[in-house]
């Protein structure tokens, strides 16, 4: 069983901090004082043995129509390419744990947390904390200049939490929205060093260099390994608009130079060579976890080594956490790695799904946009902070769990090969992000459909033209090993069924 822990606004956010909240909810609201005390030391129960319990017996229901299907919807006013792609009968009536009701009525078991984002399941028992919150009226709407109390003291928190990994920098946090924004805003800050982001700003100090960025190659020497985000020049790294890109690398604005997965020596003569004449080398971002390449993962001695040469040749580093942050005890990978990069962009697991709440945390020396370079008006949001620092609190008080957990699903997918080598190459990721690697596209494929098929929730990146022929999965930090086993067995059975397996 996972640890729970009992919270109230009081304990979690101070009692001077829910002493006044409950006071102003009595002044604008009218509510009784005696209630707003109760709100305020109302105890939530993180994840209850009792949720626990209910989560994994549900199990027994994934597959099953459990209640009468949905009959009154509609297609909605969706763009062609969103249509094209729906699956209405999978959108949620309601989730608990690691299972999503569908309009269908049928119960689906979420193998990569929806999106990658819902890393406590659904319906995560200490959420409901944010419904005292807002029963006292704290508004999650703020205005940049009135960062609230909730959200400073998530700043504060976050930057302590890294400290442990780097003593010295990181020590700046941007509040922005979605992934793309977060990202966007480091390549805005890189780029700050080129190009002044204001007429009265003084010149850049690289002026007259071409900007360079530095990001993983895929295996067809294409820049399409990487992905930070939908932003317009970030989608441009991964080699999308492509006329654009070749006309501002044409002209001298910037240019992309994809880097070879773990080969640090094809990254040391491109940094050489990319530091030399014209250009001038503007970052090199990555994830750890390449989840929109197959879930490759990085390796540690590769990413040290490429930090070294980084800090030698005045490259600034950005890793892309939306995908890792807080599916590992650390809450943060590169802590585990041991890096010490410039910034780090987090989002995705630590809001839960319930906001897209992400961040861009970097150093002194790269805070150098103003207030409006990286900025989203509704960044600061107060409520989307205590979210954050609920799920924080659940992973401090559960990291062995998640630990031994992450562990334990790994190992199991790693006797998959073995046991059908004609069909699985390898397993790649780390822990709960992971990718079943197959020898061919149409096996992948294959594999997802027949889980799909039995209600199990995986994807293969067969929108791409050239995409490597994994089936990623991610299941919540909070599945136990019952629902582990469960997925697990789900997957050997549908590989036992394939029809081009060979003994």
């Amino acid at each position: 069983m996972f640890n729970s822990q009992k919270i109230s606004l009081t304990s979690l956010l101070g009692a001077d901090y829910a002493k006044s909240a409950a006071e102003g909810a009595s002044v604008l609201q009218g509510i009784d004082p005696n209630a707003a005390e109760r709100i305020i030391t109302d105890e939530i129960d993180l994840f209850p043995e009792e949720q626990q319990r209910r989560g994994d017996d549900l199990l027994e229901k994934v597959g099953r129509r459990v209640i009468a299907p949905f009959t009154g919807g509609h297609d909605g006013a969706a763009s062609d390419s969103f249509k094209n792609a729906a699956k209405i009968n999978a959108s949620p009536l309601g989730g608990y744990c690691c299972t999503r009701l569908g309009e269908d009525g049928y119960l689906y078991f979420t193998g990569k947390s929806e999106h990658y984002h819902a890393s406590l399941g659904h319906g995560f028992n200490g959420y409901k904390l944010a419904n005292n919150a807002r029963a006292l009226g704290i508004p999650n709407a703020t205005h940049n200049n009135t960062r609230g109390f909730i959200t400073r003291t998530l700043e504060r928190e976050l930057i302590n939490e890294i400290a442990d990994s780097d003593k010295k920098t990181l020590d700046r946090v941007v509040n922005l929205e979605t992934g793309s924004v977060a990202a966007e805003a480091g390549i805005k800050m890189m780029l700050n060093r080129f190009y002044k982001s204001a007429a009265a700003k003084p010149d850049a100090p690289n002026k007259n260099k071409t900007p360079v960025f530095l990001v993983m190659r895929d295996d067809n020497g294409g820049p399409g390994a990487n992905y930070h985000g939908t932003a317009f020049i970030a989608q441009t790294l991964r080699g999308m608009w492509p006329e654009f890109a070749a006309k501002a690398e044409e002209i001298g604005l910037y240019k992309t130079v994809p880097v070879v997965i773990n080969d640090i020596e094809d990254f040391k003569a491109k940094l050489i060579k990319y530091n030399q004449g014209r250009y001038k080398t503007a970052g090199f971002l990555h994830e750890i976890i390449l989840m929109n390449y197959g879930a490759v993962r990085l390796e540690k001695t590769y990413l040290r080594e490429a930090y070294e040469l980084c800090r030698k040749y005045d490259t600034p580093v950005l890793v892309d956490e939306i995908q890792s942050c807080m599916w590992y005890r650390e809450m943060f990978l590169f802590k585990r790695y041991g890096l010490k990069p410039d910034f780090v962009v987090i989002g995705k697991g630590f809001a839960g799904g319930e906001y897209p709440a992400s961040k861009i945390i970097t150093t002194g020396g790269m805070d150098t946009l103003d207030q409006f370079g990286a900025l989203v008006t509704n960044g600061q949001e107060e409520i989307a902070s205590l979210i954050y620092l609920i799920t924080m609190l659940f992973v401090k008080i559960n990291g062995e769990q998640i630990e031994s957990l992450s562990g334990y699903f790994f190992d199991k997918l790693r006797e998959l090969p073995g046991k059908y080598p004609s069909l699985l190459d390898r397993i790649e990721g780390m822990g709960h992000l992971a990718g079943v690697r197959f020898h061919n596209a149409e096996d992948a494929l294959e594999f997802a459909r027949s889980l799909n098929g039995e209600y199990i929730d995986v994807s293969v990146q067969a929108y791409k033209k050239d995409f490597p022929p994994s089936v990623l999965l991610k299941p919540p930090v909070t599945a136990s090993r019952k629902c582990l086993d469960f997925f697990i067995g789900k997957m050997d059975n549908a590989l036992a069924g394939l029809p081009r397996i060979k003994y």
